[in-house]
């Protein structure tokens, strides 16, 4: 991979050591990145070591749209903890299944989701994303995307699977009506079902942010 900044994802199952059926929960966070909204990674998901996966997207928006639709892809009893780092990534040698990678962004990477772990043993336990910038640390991008998961994470932490449903397929681009058919209600039921469960704020939340930040 060359010197052009990407944005590099670490992903690792919370509590895996807790989980009922580890393999299952392997399997499902595999699918969940494969349902995303129609987002191609630069390299897809793969697991590497123990809990963990890795994954690269070409933008910040691919990034917050594919991470934010997998995890409402997720079954309730799997949870994932993200982090997201800007920077260039290169490959150092060949791997068991893929190319080792190294560089700014795989840094930044690791010390968001190590963020995101002591925050989410602090005052914000809903938390499961955080972002660095390895060009531009504290910078006024950084700040808005990691204020925004703080937002989002805590209104899906209260979401029920059917709200987590319906606001899946909004990222996937469905209309209010086709959800309506898939779930067997009326689209009268979506509506307020989007707007009480603040799903409406953070799909929007999320194309403000993808807007400017391709």
């Amino acid at each position: 991979m060359s010197e052009t900044s990407v944005f590099a994802v670490i992903v690792d199952l919370v509590d895996s050591r807790k989980l009922d059926d580890r393999a299952a929960a392997q399997h499902a966070v595999e699918a969940a990145f494969d349902r995303t909204a129609d987002v191609d990674a630069l390299d897809p998901l793969r697991a590497t070591v123990g809990d963990e996966f890795q994954t690269v997207y070409a933008t910040l928006a691919d990034a917050l749209v594919a991470t934010t639709a997998a995890i409402l892809a997720l079954p309730p009893t799997v949870q994932v903890r993200l982090g997201i780092g800007r920077g260039p990534v290169r490959a150092i040698g060949d791997g068991a299944v893929g190319p080792l990678q190294d560089g700014p962004g795989w840094w930044s990477a690791r010390d968001a989701i190590n963020e995101t772990h002591r925050r989410e043993d602090g005052r914000t336990p809903f938390l499961r994303s955080w972002y660095h910038d390895s060009e531009d640390r504290l910078g006024p991008t950084e700040r808005l995307v990691d204020a925004w998961f703080l937002s989002r994470d805590h209104v899906l932490s209260r979401l029920t699977p059917r709200a987590r449903r319906v606001a899946l397929g909004l990222l996937q681009g469905r209309t209010q009506a086709q959800i309506a058919a898939a779930e067997g209600i009326t689209p009268s039921a979506v509506s307020q079902s989007v707007q009480r469960s603040g799903v409406a704020a953070v799909v929007e939340g999320l194309r403000v942010l993808a807007d400017g930040g391709r």
